[in-house]
């Protein structure tokens, strides 16, 4: 980025953080590629001091925190990592109002989300395509020969590295829609929350923690604490974090691979935290069949945007990778929604 004017910027992430090591401290980051830029952390803000020129660095995990910013220059990265990305888009847009031009660029890995497909649809916007194999000359070799072996032609590689937008595969238990017509902001005060948590198959593999609670008729998926190549240790103890900040009434823990060594490493993490285990008798599909249903009668309200997840979801149809996220998200809804009927008594008839 060069600037010879003293213009008013907007630098967003989706979070604070992100938006500090990725577009400004990051190898490609603006510290490194702009000519005279100085970044000043306090003040969450980056200068250039020979222009006069100022970019503020601003978050979009809370779109209200963008009211009153206004710029005539906006960059934002990830747009499809947003946590509310059209209501931190409709905020931008209300900032853009100075110069003669104001102008908005985004870069993101495509995700097949409405406000995208919106965004690429509206008048005035340009499309410009990259594939990661493009950078090539600036990535390590072996790196590079790496991503094509494991992820060529799959539907990961076709999003993460090609740069597509994969639509929802036919064969999976989620479509989209039903996600984006239910999703709220904030949940009503709920009568039970619980945390699901699918453990990895390995001593370092992908655990997906997420929480959901539960109100009248209706639940509520509040936060997804998984994470990837984590240890027994760490993920024992991001499950105990989860517990803890939803106040939730249970932990359910799938011990098809664990076993003993699930409940043990959750009771070291968090020694009152109530643990209930269960084993897996059918197919990820087969289990996320009821709890699909529920998504699609509108009765299971996402809490903001899963991005991850919610790929998953739509996403997985049988094949490829564990979707780690899903189980842990069917395991805690079907704790909220029990699948077995509650027995009738029975009415016996005498003459």
């Amino acid at each position: 980025m060069r600037t010879g004017r003293a213009i008013r910027a907007a630098l967003i992430a989706a979070t604070h953080s992100e938006a500090r090591s990725v577009m400004i401290e990051g190898p490609a980051g603006l510290l490194a590629v702009s000519e005279g830029a100085e970044y000043e952390p306090s003040l969450r803000r980056v200068t250039w001091p020979a222009s006069g020129a100022v970019a503020a660095v601003l978050s979009a995990d809370d779109p209200d925190s963008l009211r009153g910013h206004q710029f005539e220059f906006a960059w934002g990265d990830e747009f499809a990592k947003w946590p509310d990305a059209q209501g931190a888009l409709d905020m931008v847009r209300m900032g853009l109002r100075l110069g003669e031009h104001p102008q908005l660029m985004l870069t993101t890995t495509p995700r097949p989300l409405k406000a995208l497909r919106a965004l690429l649809d509206a008048p005035g916007t340009k499309v410009t395509h990259a594939a990661t194999f493009d950078n090539a000359s600036n990535l390590a070799a072996n790196y590079v020969e790496s991503l094509k072996a494991l992820y060529g032609g799959t539907r990961l590689g076709r999003q993460e590295l090609e740069g597509e937008i994969i639509e929802d595969y036919e064969g999976a238990s989620w479509r989209r829609e039903w996600i984006d017509a239910h999703r709220v902001k904030e949940a009503p005060a709920l009568d039970r929350v619980v945390v699901g948590v699918d453990p990895p198959a390995t001593k370092t593999g992908a655990c997906g923690i997420v929480v959901a609670g539960f109100l009248g008729d209706q639940a509520y998926v509040l936060a997804d604490y998984s994470r990837e190549h984590v240890t027994s240790l760490q993920w024992s103890h991001r499950a105990a974090d989860a517990y803890e900040d939803f106040d939730a009434t249970c932990v359910i823990a799938e011990v098809n691979q664990g076993g003993e060594m699930v409940t043990r490493v959750l009771a070291n993490a968090h020694p009152n935290m109530k643990v209930r285990t269960v084993h897996a008798m059918k197919s990820k599909l087969s289990r996320a069949e009821p709890i699909a249903a529920l998504y699609e009668q509108g009765r299971v309200h996402h809490v903001g945007q899963f991005p991850q997840l919610e790929d998953e979801m739509c996403q997985y149809d049988g094949t490829g990778d564990s979707p780690d996220r899903m189980d842990a998200l069917v395991w805690a809804l079907t704790e909220l929604f029990p699948q077995k009927r509650t027995a009738e008594p029975n009415i016996r008839f005498f003459d």
